[in-house]
């Protein structure tokens, strides 16, 4: 019997989300909203950065002109949001004890200097494969990303558990067969992916 799978987010799961507290923060110091921030920085970035068609660095100098800020304070922003970025260490911890248990895989959307983060934090062997969509270059929900990440791992569907926190990104790998978690606290997620082990 092949041993069982666990595709895995990052944002919003590994990395606990730091957005909405850095939204509020910066939104106030540029004097805009915390919606306007937001909006500034992921606009439109779903058909473009996202999927690797234009570089990160491009992608900046878009949201400098849309705030209308100079290039020192949007690599002052872009600084401290990478600051702020931390890994769920529980969750990091948990996926490490897998190994040799199950097969596992990242499974993100998200920009292109991500792998670049993960081997400044070490984290490169956390799990088997790592499918990010700027390097694949499509996004969940397209199934094609979940598609992507079993065939690295090899892996059918009704072997695999996907964990997300967006429901309707789960509710896609539900339909193509895999279990899913939707991801809502660093307990719940350990305790389903023992669950889904089997027994022994």
């Amino acid at each position: 019997m092949n041993r069982p799978a666990i595709l895995i987010d990052i944002g919003g799961v590994l990395v606990p989300d730091y957005l909405t507290a850095a939204a509020a923060e910066w939104s106030s110091r540029l004097g805009i909203s915390p919606s306007a921030f937001l909006a500034a920085l992921f606009g439109g970035s779903d058909d473009q950065v996202l999927i690797g068609r234009i570089s990160e660095e491009s992608w900046w100098n878009i949201v400098g002109d849309r705030l209308a800020i100079s290039p020192d304070l949007i690599n002052t922003i872009r600084c401290d949001l990478a600051s702020k970025e931390a890994w769920d260490a529980d969750l990091v911890a948990g996926l490490r004890r897998l190994h040799g248990f199950a097969k596992t895989a990242i499974v993100s959307n998200t920009w292109p200097q991500m792998r670049i983060r993960m081997a400044n934090a070490g984290l490169l062997d956390l799990v088997d494969a790592i499918v990010l969509s700027c390097e694949v270059g499509y996004a969940k929900p397209d199934p094609r990303i979940y598609i992507t990440a079993l065939q690295c791992v090899g892996a059918h569907p009704a072997e695999a558990l996907f964990i997300d926190d967006t429901p309707g990104h789960v509710a896609i790998a539900r339909s193509l067969g895999m279990a899913g978690h939707l991801h809502t606290s660093t307990s719940d997620t350990l305790a389903r992916i023992l669950e889904f082990l089997p027994p022994g």
